[in-house]
C-alpha cells in the first residue's frame, strides 16, 4: 500500500463503487489482481498490479480478488480472497499477508484463502440482483465465472436465480479513476518531480559518441534512486532521425553531435505515472533551424496548456496547439502557402498531419494512457467531447516530426521534437506537474552549458 494513501481511502473507494452498484440495483461486483507471467523457464516478467485491483485495494500480491456483495437489507462488505502465508514461496520471494494480515492491514470486512474463490462463488451471486465484471479483462477469471454460472443455472428447479444482468466494472471505474484526490495529486506531482529530474540528469550526461541506451540508463539511475520503482513506460530515447519515430525505442545508435535528442519518459511512483519529453542538442545549442522548429513546437504547447481550464473541452488543447503549429509551418516554410492555402485551409483539409498525425493529449493517472472516456458519457450536443474538470490529469505534447519527401526543404529533413507536460485541472486554470524540467531555448542551453564535456 502507498505510503501516502491511507486504508481508509481505499475503503472509501470500495464505498463509492457500492454507491454505483445500489443505483443500479445492488449485486456482486468482482476485480481480479493481475497474475504473475513467465519470461521464459522459471524466469518470471517483473511483476506489476493491476491499476483497477489497486485503486480499490492498495494491495499488491498476485491472484488476488476482490469480492464486493451489495443486497438490499442483507448484506453490504467487501472480502478479498489472497494467497496464504507461505515459509516455502517466503524464502525465495519473500513476505505475504495471507488472508487474516491483510484484512487487518487493507481494511476489508472479510478476507480468505484464494484456494476457496471457486467454491465460494457460486453462494455469493445466487439470487444476485446483478454481475458487475470486466468481461474479457482476465481470462482465469473469466473461466471460474462462466463455471459457476453453469452451476447456478442446473439449480434453476430449486428456485436459485442467476444474476438477470452484467454491468462493466471497468466503466464505472473509469468515471471515478478520471478524477484524482488529493492523495492521488500527491503521488503524481512526486512521480513527475522524480521525472523532471532524470530528464534534466540526462542533459546533462548527453555527449556525442554516447548511444542512447546509455542516455536511458540515466533516466533510470534517476528513478531508482529517488525511490520509483520502474518506468510508467518503456523510454523513448532517440537521436537524428530516430526521433521521427513516435515510438522508438533506445538501442545501439550513437548520438552525434549537431542532432537533436528526443526523450520522452517518466516514472511510476506507488503505482501512479509521469509522462514527459523534452528535445534537446546534443551539441549544447540549438541550431537556426533546429531553434525555429523548436519555438514553434513550444509556442504550440503553451497555447494548449493555456487552454487547459475547468469547462474547456479535451480537444480545445489540442485545437490550440494545432493553430500554432500550422502558423508556424506556414511561416518557416515547411507547407507551401500558394499551395496550401490559410491556416483554417490547412486544418480543414489535414495538410499539417504529414507533420504531426497524433492527438495533442491523453488522460494521465495510474496508467500512463489513462482510462476515462474522451467523449460525453451523455449526448453533449455540437461538442460531444469531455468537458474539463478539476482533478482531471492529461499531458500536452505537441510536436514537428519532418521525413524526408518532395516538396519538404532539406534542411528540415529528419528533424523530430516533442515537448510534454503533465497538467493537472485546478478550481480555476491548471498546475503543470512537470514545470521543472527545462523547457525554453534559454533555459536548455544553459543547463547545458554547465556540462563538464
Amino acid at each position: 500500500m502507498s505510503e501516502l494513501v491511507s486504508t481508509h481511502i481505499y475503503a472509501n473507494r470500495r464505498a463509492r463503487l457500492m454507491a454505483h452498484m445500489r443505483a443500479l440495483g445492488g449485486g456482486v461486483a468482482i476485480i481480479a489482481n493481475a497474475a504473475v507471467v513467465m519470461r521464459n523457464r522459471d524466469v518470471e516478467y517483473p511483476y506489476r498490479h493491476d491499476s483497477y485491483f489497486y485503486y480499490l485495494s492498495g494491495f499488491s500480491e498476485p491472484n488476488a480478488v476482490i469480492v464486493i456483495v451489495l443486497v438490499a437489507g442483507e448484506q453490504n462488505e467487501s472480502i478479498l480472497f489472497c494467497l496464504e502465508q507461505d515459509p516455502e514461496h517466503a524464502i525465495w520471494h519473500g513476505f505475504r499477508h495471507g488472508p487474516a494480515g491483510a484484512r487487518a492491514h487493507f481494511g476489508f470486512d472479510t478476507a480468505y484463502s484464494a484456494t476457496v474463490l471457486d467454491e465460494q462463488m457460486p453462494g455469493l451471486l445466487a439470487n444476485a440482483a446483478a454481475l458487475y465484471h470486466a468481461q474479457g479483462s482476465n481470462a482465469r477469471l473469466d473461466a471460474g465465472l462462466q463455471s459457476c454460472l453453469h452451476k447456478l443455472r442446473q439449480q434453476a428447479r430449486n428456485g436459485v436465480r442467476l444474476p438477470a444482468v452484467t454491468h462493466d466494472v471497468h466503466a464505472i471505474l473509469d468515471e471515478m479513476r478520471l478524477i484524482k484526490d488529493e492523495s492521488e495529486i500527491a503521488l503524481m506531482r512526486k512521480a513527475a518531480s522524480i521525472s523532471a529530474a532524470a530528464h534534466a540528469r540526462a542533459m546533462r550526461f548527453t555527449r556525442p559518441g554516447q548511444t542512447e541506451y546509455q542516455l536511458e540508463a540515466e533516466l533510470l539511475h534517476e528513478f531508482h534512486r529517488q525511490g520509483a520503482a520502474a518506468p510508467a513506460y518503456p523510454a523513448i530515447v532517440a537521436s537524428g532521425a530516430n526521433a521521427c519515430v513516435l515510438h522508438h525505442n533506445p538501442g545501439a545508435t550513437v548520438i552525434k553531435a549537431g542532432e537533436l535528442v528526443l526523450i520522452d519518459a517518466g516514472c511510476e511512483y506507488q503505482g501512479y505515472a509521469s509522462d514527459i519529453s523534452r528535445t534537446y542538442p546534443v551539441s549544447g545549442k540549438f541550431s537556426a533551424v533546429q531553434k525555429t522548429l523548436y519555438e514553434i513546437v513550444l509556442a504550440a504547447q503553451l497555447a494548449a496548456i493555456a487552454a487547459v481550464r475547468p469547462g474547456a473541452r479535451f480537444m480545445d488543447p489540442h485545437q490550440a496547439a494545432i493553430r500554432v503549429l500550422v502558423q508556424g509551418m506556414l511561416d518557416c516554410g515547411l507547407l507551401d502557402s500558394e499551395q496550401c492555402g490559410s491556416v483554417d485551409d490547412v486544418i480543414s483539409h489535414g495538410t499539417y498531419r504529414q507533420f504531426f498525425m497524433c492527438r495533442t493529449s491523453h488522460w494521465l493517472g495510474m496508467d500512463v494512457h489513462d482510462v476515462g472516456a474522451y467523449q460525453e458519457p451523455a449526448d453533449a450536443g455540437e461538442n460531444p467531447w469531455r468537458m474539463l474538470c478539476p482533478g482531471m490529469c492529461l499531458t500536452i505534447e505537441p510536436g514537428i516530426y519532418i521525413l524526408p519527401a518532395p516538396g519538404v526543404p532539406e534542411q528540415y529533413w529528419n528533424i523530430g521534437i516533442r515537448i510534454e507536460d503533465d497538467v493537472l485541472v485546478t478550481d480555476h486554470a491548471c498546475e503543470v506537474l512537470s514545470h521543472a524540467v527545462p523547457k525554453t531555448v534559454v533555459e536548455i542551453e544553459a543547463l547545458m552549458a554547465n556540462r563538464k564535456v
